[in-house]
């Protein structure tokens, strides 16, 4: 395989072969094509796109790079929910033990963060003593006793994708539709499910902020479930605020507990209620969304879904006591306001300049390297169209020390002044639905 006369043809618009791709991924997987020139045709794809035919080649190349998630000998339907990311985006901890108290059974692989988004991997390793590195036996094992299991993906899952991810990420190759759409289904199909919901975000914390774009992201990837026969629904959801009061890992637990007691009725409650619905429905456990919504609030309602989730915990080695101790979670010794400055209905939070911040604090990565601290963040007090008078709190900031907390506020501070300044108005909370029904006749594998 010459490899440069691959990149030379794909910079020029041509399409390489099923072959071509499946055995580059292969060699790119055992370490015989270097980084430098798997980026330069990344960086290619970026500019020249990918035919339907490699993009099902390069999916289906780094889904068998590496093993699937073995049946095992449970009969309950398996779906997952993915989402493309952002800031206070709680959904995945609450939905994985909810749907698995409703009958499903929800292998759910999740990543860490980077940037300004959160990670699920991180936020339940807040949980003291949580372990996300699960070998596949593992995983299977618990997903046939409690039908829920939430882990990273690991050596044995796509390690291709894995590599390429990471490449993609330190190279300016990331925000490609087709690179995108393959990284990941190739993870989501080889856990082997029976039907997927991918929670696709749009607006300013979305890493594809136009709606055209994360419609075409959501086609492509129904796509190419349904050309794998894995039923996939896309649900487009608004980041143009963080979806849940916290921002941060442990501060998240804990409003993911309180979410599954009941406490929660708000856009976070709304988005997971909407994701949970196509998931039920998916299962074929209801077949209209009134049927489903009042399952998955009878699930919270009787405690089965926190019950769930304790269950969860104590599979993957974490401490239980945190379900009704949630002080037990990291905390950060200091705490500060930070008020709104002037009176009148708040515009939208930008979620990025919010991740920063809890970046800034040493809540988020900008490295794959870095280390975080979980105890650390920022707690919204008021949500976007929420009437403020001037000297109502809108953040509490949960820091380390004293100077991370002021540098904090500081930055804070700027934001709101920014933000009453714009102004703004905010996006539905749902915006669209996409099926296999919705696309074009000739597909959407573009």
């Amino acid at each position: 395989m010459v490899v440069p006369r691959l990149i030379e043809r794909k910079r020029d618009g041509a399409a390489l072969g099923g072959d071509e791709w499946r055995a580059l991924i292969s060699h790119y997987a055992a370490g015989r094509v270097p980084d430098y020139q798997m980026a330069a045709l990344c960086m290619a794809v970026v500019f020249r796109g990918l035919e339907p035919a490699e993009l099902v080649a390069l999916t289906d190349a780094m889904r068998d790079s590496g093993a699937s998630l073995p049946r095992g000998t449970g009969t309950l339907p398996r779906i997952d929910k993915h989402s493309t990311g952002g800031v206070g985006d709680t959904t995945s901890l609450i939905l994985a033990p909810l749907l698995a108290a409703c009958g499903v059974a929800v292998p759910m692989m999740s990543g860490r963060g980077l940037g300004h988004t959160g990670g699920t991997l991180d936020k339940l390793e807040s949980i003291p003593g949580f372990r996300t590195a699960l070998t596949l036996e593992e995983a299977a094992r618990q997903l046939d006793a409690i039908g829920v299991v939430m882990l990273g993906q690991t050596e044995e899952i796509a390690p291709a994708d894995r590599r390429l991810y990471a490449l993609r990420d330190v190279t300016g190759t990331v925000e490609s539709i087709p690179l995108i759409a393959a990284s990941i289904m190739s993870k989501k199909l080889a856990e082997s499910l029976d039907g997927l919901v991918l929670d696709v975000k749009v607006g300013s914390g979305a890493f594809l902020p136009g709606i055209d774009r994360a419609r075409q992201l959501a086609r492509t990837m129904v796509a190419l479930g349904a050309r794998a026969g894995c039923p996939t629904v896309a649900v487009l959801t608004a980041m143009d605020r963080p979806l849940a009061a916290a921002a941060g890992n442990a501060l998240e637990v804990r409003e993911a507990i309180a979410a599954l007691r009941g406490e929660r009725d708000d856009a976070l409650m709304s988005v997971t209620l909407a994701l949970g619905v196509e998931m039920l429905r998916l299962a074929g456990i209801a077949t209209d969304d009134a049927t489903a919504r009042a399952r998955l609030r009878a699930a919270i309602a009787s405690g089965a879904a926190l019950e769930r989730f304790a269950e969860m915990v104590r599979w993957q080695g974490g401490d239980p006591a945190v379900i009704d101790q949630p002080d037990r979670l990291p905390t950060a010794p200091v705490v500060l306001p930070v008020p709104a400055g002037r009176a009148g209905v708040l515009p939208p939070l930008p979620p990025r300049a919010l991740g920063a911040v809890v970046t800034l604090l040493g809540g988020g990565r900008r490295l794959h390297t870095d280390t975080i601290d979980p105890a650390v963040g920022l707690v919204t007090c008021a949500p976007s169209g929420a009437r403020v008078e001037a000297a109502d709190p809108v953040f509490l900031v949960h820091a380390r020390d004293a100077a991370d907390a002021e540098a904090a506020v500081a930055a804070l501070g700027e934001v709101l002044q920014a933000v009453w300044e714009d102004g703004g108005t905010l996006l539905p909370l749902v915006l669209d639905r996409i099926t296999t029904a919705d696309l074009p006749s000739t597909g959407a594998l573009t």
